[in-house]
């Protein structure tokens, strides 16, 4: 597998990484789009929690604006050494080894993206303090739902529902495809 050619340069290089190291999970060209139109709205400190191989990191550094800083914690030390190959010579990207809670002290941040597989104890109360005011938060993989409360298989999705129901932000979920949805959360 190995990125179109009218992806970004950093882009293509991550989708190379991701390929070397055999990881298949990352950020789809769609969601990527979106995170650098996101991240060229930004100033400050973005960040990402699961790096992966860091084609979301790529993403996001396509679109952010000079002086932005994207902070990236990959929990897999192999993962993160594979993501922090490709940002090597680029001082606005720190890609750390380390659990999600530890980027906490560096915040808050501007934009923030996250998978909707994140941990159970990543909820939007541990999340919005890490978000300034006006700070947007970009959740990934969700299945497109026409209905409320959002159902995913068989069940109420309580992440989702979450998100787009807590007073503290005005969130949209946006379909990117038709088989894949983001929600994107604006810290009121």
């Amino acid at each position: 597998m190995s990125a179109p050619p009218e992806l970004p340069e950093i882009v293509s290089r991550a989708f190379d990484v991701s390929r070397r190291a055999g990881y298949v999970s990352f950020c789809r060209n769609e969601t990527g789009r979106l995170l650098a139109a996101l991240a060229a709205t930004r100033g400050g400190t973005l960040a990402e929690f699961g790096t992966g191989c860091g084609v979301g990191t790529a993403w996001l550094r396509s679109g952010v604006r000079n002086g932005a800083r994207i902070l990236t914690a990959e929990l897999n030390a192999k993962l993160a050494g594979a993501a922090a190959e490709i940002f090597t010579d680029d001082p606005q990207v720190e890609v750390l080894a380390a659990d999600w809670s530890t980027l906490a002290e560096h915040g808050p941040f501007s934009l923030l993206f996250l998978d909707s597989g994140i941990p159970s104890e990543v909820t939007v109360d541990r999340i919005v303090d890490l978000v300034e005011p006006g700070g947007i938060v970009v959740l990934d993989d969700f299945v497109p739902c026409e209905m409320w409360p959002p159902i995913t298989a068989g069940r109420v999705d309580t992440l989702r529902e979450g998100w787009l129901s807590d007073e503290r932000f005005t969130a949209v979920e946006v379909m990117i495809a038709p088989d894949a949805s983001v929600v994107v959360a604006t810290r009121r």
